[in-house]
């Protein structure tokens, strides 16, 4: 069974499932209306010809119509062949009976959904055969008559077209992400080159500086020879002196070389994220600092600004989904939450890992709860006076 219905998603059931019970209704309607009901809709202009049939057979062979369409995925070119030889059979079998309530819903769903198609010549073959799909539906209806083919046809077309402009659309979209994540590439390409540029230079500071004060202080001891003790004294405290702050130096520059985010103008902070937030396409983005806003050491900043960055790269970009980052700045951690909806066409695992690997260098977590399509992160990074 697994096999079956491999690729088919909620929403496919849904749409075939909601055209099958309306074919179902409509057909049992059919077999419950009874010659006096038709005579009297005929007379009241309601019905425009007597049924043909009664029989049950009516549900199963439309509802082989109807139910391929959960598989429109795999070849909708099939879905929309299936569709039209089931209408057609059902004209032949029963003639005229009442189809357009829920045949005409399943032309129009085909020729959406063949719009959707990724090559044109399949996508105008879909349109062909809803267009056939929709006069097989009308040409023996008895409630309307092959008369209401003139206005459905027209219909059909609309419908179709405006499955085309949703699959450009979503096209531009998908091109756009694919532009944004190319740009991002770049800049951490470019931005990777400035920190090896920033270690050289590193490097270099750190050689002249061990460089100057040894010589600074073999020329200090050199002078202490043959001094009176107190001035000896002195001088030696005067070396010590200079030998931890020589050491200071040299661990903060260490320090810089050993991080993978070597300062890089300009570095992004936290108060950088309301920026990152206007450029998402969203209009109801939304940033809350609570707690004491301070500036954090550099590492913490660019950590929790890049964090940001990868959760919502995850988030679907759109104008009906909010994406709210909230910041807490507490006494020794910066707590980060990022909630919005999941976009398709992310890779959530991938983000969640660049995340973890962040704060991981700073001894900090982020954890990610996933419910009904929608992501919820938390990310804790400790904070050192």
């Amino acid at each position: 069974m697994g096999g079956i219905f491999t690729g088919v998603k909620v929403r496919d059931g849904g749409i075939a499932g909601g055209l099958t019970l309306l074919g179902v209704l409509l057909m049992v309607e059919n077999l419950q209306t009874s010659e006096a009901q038709v005579r009297n809709a005929i007379a009241e202009g309601s019905m425009v010809h007597a049924q043909s049939s009664h029989s049950v057979w009516m549900i199963p062979v439309f509802a082989a119509a109807t139910i391929p369409v959960l598989w429109w995925r795999r070849g909708i070119l099939a879905v929309a062949t299936v569709a039209v030889l089931a209408m057609a059979s059902h004209d032949l079998l029963f003639g005229w009976v009442t189809r357009c309530g829920a045949g005409l819903p399943l032309a129009f769903v085909i020729a959406f959904l063949g719009a959707q198609a990724s090559k044109r010549t399949t996508a105008w073959i879909a349109c062909g055969l809803s267009i056939a799909l929709t006069v097989l539906v009308l040409v023996v209806d008895a409630t309307t008559g092959p008369g209401a083919i003139i206005l459905a046809l027209p219909i059909v077309c609309i419908v179709f077209g405006v499955g085309l402009a949703a699959r450009r659309r979503t096209a531009l979209n998908r091109e756009l992400a694919d532009r944004e994540a190319e740009l991002r590439q770049l800049r951490d390409e470019r931005a990777a080159l400035d920190v090896a540029d920033d270690r050289a230079r590193l490097s270099r500071q750190l050689d002249g500086l061990l460089q100057e004060r040894l010589a600074g202080l073999t020329t200090a001891a050199e002078s202490a020879d043959g001094l009176p003790p107190a001035e000896a004294r002195a001088v030696l405290e005067s070396i010590e002196s200079d030998s931890r702050q020589t050491l200071d130096d040299m661990r903060e520059i260490v320090g810089l070389l050993r991080g993978d985010d070597v300062a890089f103008a300009p570095t992004p902070t936290v108060a950088h994220l309301d920026t990152l937030l206007a450029r998402l396409r969203t209009a109801h983005s939304q940033l809350v600092v609570t707690g004491d806003p301070r500036a954090l050491p550099a590492t913490v900043e660019l950590s929790a600004y890049r964090i940001v960055e990868h959760l919502v790269t995850a988030l679907a970009d759109q104008a009906d989904a909010p994406i709210v980052v909230s910041v807490r700045f507490e006494d020794d951690a910066l707590e980060i939450r990022v909630n919005g909806q999941v976009g398709e066409a992310a890779d959530l695992k991938a983000a969640v890992a660049r995340a973890k690997e962040r704060a991981k260098l700073l001894g900090g977590s982020v954890d990610v709860k996933v419910t009904r399509g929608r992501a919820g992160a938390i990310a804790q990074l400790p904070v050192v006076g």
